[in-house]
Parts: C-alpha cells; structure tokens; sequence
C-alpha cells in the first residue's frame, strides 16, 4: 500500500462511517447533450464513489426546460424529499450545476438541516480538494472552490457550524463538499473571503509568471515538449511511467493524480525531450476550474506535440474523446500537432486484428500503456511529428564552441560528423528556433 494510500484510508477512518448519497439527474429538451443522461449519471456516481459516498438511489426527470425555482419539477422534488426520508441519504448530489437560490430551495424541501445539496461542480471540488498534493495545486482548488462557495456562504456557514473541526485543500474533514479551506476560511465574512480569494489570484499570477519563465528557458535549450491530454481515467500516468520509467501515482479512479508532473524521455532518433501529465478533463468541467488552472493548462498550449490518450475500451469513448477536443478548443489548443494514443488495447479480444483506422481519429496509434504494448510505434510517430519542426544544417563548430556541439547532440539529430583541423564539422536536424545558433559557422560552397 502507498503512502497515499495509507493516508486516505486514515482519512476514511476518522470519519464514522461513510457517508450516504442520492443522485437526480435531469435531462432538458431544450438543451440538446452529446451524453445521455443515463451516461451521465453513470459517471457521476463513479465521482460519488471517489469522493467517498455510497449510492443508495438515483431520481430521474425529463423536462422542457429546467425549474428557476428548484431546477427540477414541484411533483420531483417532493418525491426526491420523501426518498431522502426512507433511505436515510446524508447528501443530495444533482448532475447539472445548481444556482444558489436553487439549492437554498431545494434545502428548505428537504426539510432536515443535516443534509447537503450538492451539484456536480461542488463533488469535483470536493475530488480535486483530496488529490491536491503541491502548494500550487492546493491554491488552486482553493480558489476555486471559495468563488464557487461565496454566493452559497450563508448556507455553508451553517454546515460548518456544526463541524468538529476545519478541513484542508488536502482533505480535510467536514464531508463530501465540505472539504477544501476549512471553517477558518468560511466562517468570517464576504469581505474576508473577498481578500482571501484576491490573495490567492495574486499568488497564482505570480506561479504563471514562473511557469512562463519556465516555458521560455525551456525554449532556449531546445527541450521539445509532450502534452499528455485525455478523459479523467484514460491511462495518462500509466503512460508517463511506461515511457519514462518513472514512478507516478496511477490508480483506477477518477482524478487520480492532479498535479502536472514531467519527465524526460529519449525517443528512438536519440533526442530527448519532455513529456507533460496533465489533469484529467471531464465532461461539464467547472469553469471555476478552468480559471483556476490556468496556469497548469497552458502547458498544453505551448507543447510541441499534444498526445490525447483514449481508454479505447469505454462504453463512452466516443462522447469522451469529444468533450477532450472540445476542451482543447476552448484552451486555444485545438490546432496543436496531435496524436491520439488508443490506450488499453490489452483489453480487447483479438486487438492485433483490429483495424483501428475506422475509429475516425485522425493520427491514430494503438497502445497499452500497462503491458507496453504499442508504445515503440507510438515514440517513433513522436519523433516524426517532431522532425516536421527540424531544419537542416551545415557547420563547423570551432572547438572552443563545445556547449554547441553538445547542444546539437542533445536536442537535434546528427546526419554526419567529422573532425577537422579548425572544429567539429557538422551535418544534422536541429529545431527551427535554434536554427539561428549555428548561422555564424555555415559551411560556404566554397569550403
């Protein structure tokens, strides 16, 4: 067992048991939806069990258009309020995001203080409050879930009351929605936590100006960059620690790992480069989030190659691999070079028959990150997709110009090289932007 893993199970402990959930999802004709609400549901109930909850029921409705009042219909909400009765939920989690009037309505019909309303944005908070483990992280999903909060204050104001103790961007306690800055941080007034959430904007701006200055030294010494991108759950870590070798948290749940976390690693023409794990995206993504991650998700922006990274096997693929797209667009990355790894074909009966370029995704590679297999066509694409960007060069490198030499062998692809009598003569692919280095010592016709 890992010392994660250790650590949520003491989390789970010291609480008396688990606590229990209802589900609504609502479905509007109005508002056409790439997943049905069924699916929908379905993923909201693995977010259920990652959070920590037991499902007891799950409340259906189609309407035309939703309730201002209390989302869903009169008739459903009294029926919701009886089930919640019987079955003794602790929490009412709903699948579209509730406005504060709303979920202060449906409070007063359920007609018990001790019970949360939740919506879906508030149960990823609460997820991403769990699995923040760096400063960067922890800020970010704090600032998230106090600008998701402040409208809501009064009410959870009065759930904190009653909590033993605060909680942490890093757990915490108070319960599924309640974790994340804790009774110190909700319990003072708007204008506090106005100047809390202005602090950690300051902060957060202040990790995007290094991250950028990151970016940009990277840039200069030429390390090509890898943006790992893909529904929650798709096999991303699993595939940093098969390509690197490395040791990065991955398990079978949903937002497993949430800090970015990068490795190098050697592709099959020699070069190295640097390939980036990415939080998990997800269909209905908060946009508290977004914001709040910003600064993470501009790595994607700037990379060399995008690989999105597809669970082939889920009954959902196809909408899953939209929401990835769309979101990418939304970044300002959907133009990015990108392959698309179709991960765990392991689990596929018969898959080395399978002709995968009827699944309609364009610069496709069969993988599975677990067993490996795959991986060396999918390094060898990486190298190609790279050497589109490589520009041809023609040199002598003076001896005293070493850290040139160097440079070439570690971030280009060397075609010849010879010794002469005044330095390293030189003929090889290196990137556009460091092209410009080596004009000074161009070999002339003449030479």
């Amino acid at each position: 067992m890992t010392e994660r893993d250790t650590g949520r199970v003491q989390l789970q402990e010291t609480q008396s048991q688990r606590e229990t959930t209802l589900l609504v999802g609502v479905e509007f004709k109005n508002r056409p939806a790439s997943w049905s609400m069924a699916d929908s549901l379905a993923e909201l109930a693995r977010l259920a069990e990652t959070a920590g909850l037991d499902v007891l029921g799950v409340l259906e409705q189609r309407l035309d258009r939703p309730n201002p009042k209390t989302l869903i219909g009169s008739g459903k909400v009294e029926e919701l309020a009886a089930l919640r009765a019987d079955t003794g939920a602790q929490v009412i989690v709903f699948d579209e995001e509730l406005s504060p009037a709303q979920q202060r309505e449906l409070e007063k019909a359920i007609r018990n203080e001790n019970v949360k309303v939740l919506d879906r944005t508030a149960l990823i908070l609460d997820i991403f409050a769990q699995h923040a483990h760096t400063r960067e992280g922890a800020l970010q999903v704090e600032l998230a879930q106090l600008e998701y909060r402040l409208p809501r204050l009064t009410r959870a104001w009065t759930h904190l009351a009653r909590q033993a103790g605060g909680g942490s961007a890093r757990g915490g306690s108070g319960g599924v929605g309640l974790r994340g800055p804790g009774e110190t941080q909700l319990e003072v007034d708007r204008r506090e936590i106005g100047r809390r959430i202005g602090h950690l904007k300051r902060e957060l701006e202040e990790v995007r100006r290094h991250r950028a200055q990151y970016r940009r030294r990277r840039t200069e010494e030429a390390f090509p960059v890898i943006a790992l991108v893909g529904y929650t759950n798709a096999g991303k870590s699993t595939l940093l620690n098969a390509l690197s070798g490395a040791d990065v948290y991955a398990a079978d749940q949903l937002f497993a790992t949430l800090d970015p976390t990068t490795r190098r690693v050697k592709l099959p023409g020699g070069r190295e480069v640097l390939v980036t794990d990415t939080v998990g995206f997800i269909q209905k993504l908060p946009t508290a989030l977004v914001a709040a991650f910003r600064a993470t998700l501009e790595e994607i922006g700037d990379a060399d190659v995008v690989v999105h990274v597809v669970d082939i096997t889920h009954e959902q693929v196809e909408q899953q691999v939209a929401t990835v797209l769309a979101v990418l667009r939304d970044l300002g990355a959907g133009d990015q070079p990108l392959v698309t790894a179709l991960n765990k074909i392991d689990q596929l009966p018969g898959a080395e028959e399978i002709d995968f370029t009827d699944a309609g995704l364009s610069n496709s590679v069969p993988i599975s990150a677990l067993t490996g297999m795959g991986l060396p066509v999918l390094l060898e694409r990486l190298d190609q997709m790279l050497d589109a960007d490589m520009q041809l060069i023609d040199v002598v490198l003076p001896y005293a110009h070493g850290e040139l030499l160097a440079l070439v062998h570690q971030r280009g692809v060397i075609l010849r090289e010879q010794h002469e009598e005044t330095g390293t003569a030189l003929v090889a692919r290196v990137p556009q932007h460091l092209a410009a280095r080596f004009e000074p010592y161009a070999r002339t016709l003449s030479s």
